[in-house]
């Protein structure tokens, strides 16, 4: 995970409608940048439903929600649609934001070892620098959390 204070790294990656999002793009304003195992799958649909919800909050404190996992534009198309998520969705298959991020590590599952997205949210400020970064979020609590942050 990324220390406070280090400036967010840059990235540009394609959305869920196939439109190329650059960070650097949303400066002056607060961003809500998570990463996210895989699109449909529970932990990672509450999370996402929990930002959708609280969205027009986010939107009040000019702040831009961006959710980034390694599935394809299409995948994120479909999810998007599937439960109706008003924010960018952004696709990292080749991991250039995720490893950036330092967010792509060796999980244990079910006594196997593999490598995957551990859940992490950071918020970048108007100048573009981590002002706060937590690390295996809680997908249900973590929208709410960083709403309160703002």
């Amino acid at each position: 995970m990324l220390a406070i204070g280090t400036k967010a790294p840059d990235f540009t990656l394609p959305d869920q409608n196939g439109n190329s999002v650059t960070l650097s793009n949303f400066r002056g304003k607060k961003v809500v940048l998570y990463f996210y195992p895989k699109d449909m799958t529970a932990g990672c649909t509450k999370q996402a439903c929990g930002f959708a919800e609280l969205y027009p909050h986010f939107v009040e404190k000019e702040a831009v929600v961006i959710g980034v996992s390694k599935d394809s534009t299409a995948s994120h198309k479909k999810f998007e649609t599937r439960y109706d998520l008003p924010f960018i969705l952004v696709s990292d298959p080749e991991l250039t934001a995720i490893q950036a991020y330092d967010v792509w590590k060796e999980k244990n599952m079910y006594g196997r070892k593999t490598m995957g997205v551990v859940r992490t949210t950071y918020l970048i400020d108007e100048a573009g620098v981590i002002v706060q970064a937590f690390g295996k979020v809680k997908a249900a609590d973590n929208p709410r959390q960083m709403l309160e942050l703002l």
